[in-house]
């Protein structure tokens, strides 16, 4: 639209300045309303001198000698203002007029054009044209209202015009997790603990359906509820930290939910079922909604990342918001311009630097960086070798009788995973932090890249712990953990085992959060305030927010909430209000005590790659909990799947309840004669679209070409313009 814009620009220009003076008339007289008299076009040879035009020429000339041309060559005539007017007409009903880059007189003219030719419509299809409009219309109002109703929009704004773009992408990003997690506990709720409520406090006409007893050795049933041992004050304290105790018991854990359904009046609700489908339900969600906001980020990164002189022109000319009415919002609007240029002026002096740099400066930088890679290596090895014997320690006295421990041993033997894991995730992003700014990256290369290496830490943190739970789940060493299929003598109710892990991880990390802002952030800030006379509070410096260490942070509590909402289905509500208490906790902390960043983000870039993050802590998050669902066996003392063998196996169990055709089609979609032509016609779509991506892409790159080439006709025509209105004066 916008080349047609300049093209019409171009020609509207030419005839009114060009045309009087050949027709032998001063561009000031009366009569310069492009009259029919005067309105014949242009010599051509003389447009045949513009830029453009001699670029087409060249590059037709080049392949007239190769292959057939697909199309005649345009000259801009007179005839391209009436070809752009029937190309507009022709496009009436599928957009709206506003849309087009044209002067207010234009667009009544083409409103009279669009009326008048709605009189030769028929009823019906005037009636179609009237309801799309309000039917737009509508859809326009909804969007606005949507905007107002954005959870935590002015903070969010407000942060933004103070401090940039790239912070508020974090805060951002927290508002989806929490939404994302609200979303998901209400699919665990609706689907698993409201037949459950609805039938324990009466409220509707149902019974709970037990489980049928099975013929299961008795040794394999036997669930003693755990406690800490406690008898003092603070016992209560401990279990509400490690989920053990009068916690274990209770709907927040998978050993609580103990029947087989729910009988209502007309049908039986089959909870077993609904529990494996609500695990199912909300990791398709996660992955569709992570994808789609994906997809959006990725659009917006690929048109603003291809040219930085065009980002530059649309932050300066096209990144006012003339709605903006407040003053005060008009300055923060100001702010967020300003850190925006700020961010690429400054990865253009990235830019710059390295193409400036020698063959000595360009070995010297790619031999440091070689050598802090081996640091950061180094630093990663370390935390799981700390990691594992953490947890192997843990597990190997868990056998130990917790009431003739110490209340310190007790703690220690409780949470020494737990501590270790949040002091490798507090540590090594320090570390990493501090490494970075000796590699000299850009800004945004630097937070994907310290990215990348705590994601690598910590998600592998999470995989160590899962792992070496599974192997001891799994580790047989006498005859009742073989006739039960797992290690029933530690973990009679395996499932709940790991939920409280998962719980303490969220805690723990939750009181870290808390305890560095209270303790670390503001102590600093009144240190930095009223003692900046010390040399060694001037070297200490104010808070810089950190946001690669505080999205990781996030990332790390969603993937526990991940592979702990099976296990432990009120997870993601305790994820919610962590995720809420973050955000009121960095708000004020970022407000505060911290400072802007003196290297400024994007947040186009940061967006998109921090849901890349999320998606790969999806994937983690999934791995396990296939594995715990298809390959362990399923606790026989507790759960919804005690007499099922692993917890898949209630769908085909469910399957064979269907009718025989039914169940053929299932059998036939799920066999490998379907998987195969449908995994090829899949890679066949894939590839169509990768080929239709590298097209579109071809045809931005002559778009922007021919951008290019128009302001250069701009210039010439300027240039001539000059020496005719010289011409006249002399």
């Amino acid at each position: 639209m916008l080349n047609i814009t300049l093209w019409y620009f171009c020609n509207t220009v030419l005839v009114a300045w060009i045309h009087p003076i050949q027709c032998g008339r001063s561009p000031n007289e009366e009569n310069l309303s492009l009259d029919s008299s005067c309105f014949s076009s242009p010599p051509v040879n003389f447009l045949q001198e513009l830029p453009s035009y001699r670029s087409i020429a060249r590059k037709r000339t080049n392949i007239l000698s190769r292959d057939k041309p697909s199309g005649t060559l345009l000259k801009p005539t007179d005839s391209y203002t009436c070809q752009l007017e029937e190309g507009i007409t022709e496009n009436l009903d599928s957009q709206s007029i506003r849309k087009y880059a044209l002067n207010i007189s234009e667009k009544r003219r083409l409103r009279e054009i669009q009326e008048t030719q709605m009189k030769y419509l028929s009823e019906w299809d005037q009636w179609k044209r009237y309801s799309s409009k309000s039917w737009k219309r509508f859809l326009e109002k909804a969007r606005e209202m949507t905007t107002h109703l954005e959870l935590w929009r002015e903070d969010i704004r407000s942060i933004e015009g103070r401090f940039g773009t790239g912070i508020q992408s974090y805060f951002s990003f927290l508002r989806f997790l929490v939404l994302l997690n609200l979303v998901i506990f209400l699919i665990i709720f609706m689907l698993v603990l409201l037949p459950i409520l609805l039938t324990k406090y009466k409220i509707t006409n149902s019974s709970f359906v037990l489980i049928p007893s099975k013929d299961v050795d008795i040794q394999c049933k036997v669930y003693p509820i755990s406690s800490s041992g406690l008898i003092y004050f603070y016992s209560y304290i401990i279990d509400l930290l490690s989920g053990t105790g009068f916690l274990e018991d209770t709907c927040l854990f998978y050993g609580h939910y103990t029947i087989d359904g729910v009988k209502f009046q007309n049908f039986t609700y089959d909870l077993p079922l609904a529990y494996l489908l609500s695990t199912i339900a909300y990791l398709a969600l996660s992955l569709l909604w992570i994808v789609k906001r994906s997809v959006e980020g990725f659009k917006v990164n690929l048109i603003r990342s291809e040219e930085h002189f065009q980002s530059y022109c649309n932050k300066i000319f096209a990144g006012w918001d003339f709605c903006i009415t407040n003053s005060s919002m008009a300055n923060l609007k100001h702010s967020s311009l300003r850190y925006e240029l700020r961010a690429d002026l400054e990865e253009e002096r990235i830019r710059q630097k390295i193409a400036e740099r020698t063959s000595e400066e360009t070995i010297r930088i790619y031999s440091l960086r070689l050598f802090l890679n081996c640091i950061v290596l180094a630093v990663l090895a370390a935390c799981f070798y700390a990691i594992y014997r953490a947890t192997l320690f843990s597990q190997e006295h868990m056998k130990k009788e917790i009431d003739k421990m110490v209340f310190g041993e007790n703690l220690l033997i409780l949470y020494l995973p737990s501590i270790v894991i949040t002091l490798a995730n507090f540590i090594t992003p320090v570390i990493f932090a501090k490494i970075i700014h000796y590699e000299d990256y850009s800004p945004g290369f630097e937070i994907r890249l310290t990215i990348l290496r705590c994601v690598f830490m910590r998600l592998a943190t999470i995989c160590v712990l899962v792992f070496t739970l599974g192997s001891k789940i799994t580790s047989c060493d006498n005859y009742s953990c073989e006739l039960c299929g797992y290690n029933q003598n530690l973990y009679p109710c395996w499932e709940t085992q790991v939920g409280q892990e998962m719980y303490k991880l969220m805690i723990f990390d939750l009181i870290i959060i808390l305890a560095v802002t209270l303790f670390v952030d503001f102590p600093r800030k009144l240190l930095v305030t009223y003692c900046s006379s010390w040399k060694l509070i001037q070297c200490w410096g104010q808070q810089e927010f950190a946001i690669p260490d505080n999205v990781l942070g996030i990332v790390y509590g969603q993937t526990i909430c991940w592979i702990g909402a099976f296990f432990s289905p009120l997870l993601p509500a305790i994820a919610t209000l962590k995720f809420i208490i973050i955000f009121y906790v960095k708000e004020i902390s970022l407000l505060y005590t911290c400072r802007p960043s003196p290297r400024q983000f994007r947040a186009s870039n940061s967006n998109f790659f921090f849901l890349l993050v999320l998606l790969i802590g999806l994937c983690l998050a999934i791995i396990p909990l296939t594995i715990s669902m298809a390959h362990i066996p399923s606790s026989k003392a507790c759960g919804p799947f005690t007499n099922f063998n692993t917890s898949w196996e209630v769908v085909p169990q469910k399957v064979s309840t269907f009718p025989g055709s039914l169940q053929s089609l299932v059998h036939s979609i799920t066999s490998e004669a379907f998987a195969v032509p449908f995994f090829m016609i899949i890679c066949l779509i894939m590839f169509y679209f990768i080929a239709l991506a590298g097209a579109h892409k071809r045809v931005v790159a002559q778009l922007r070409e021919q951008l290019s080439l128009e302001s250069r006709d701009k210039r010439y025509l300027i240039q001539k313009l000059t020496e005719a209105q010289r011409d006249v004066r002399n």
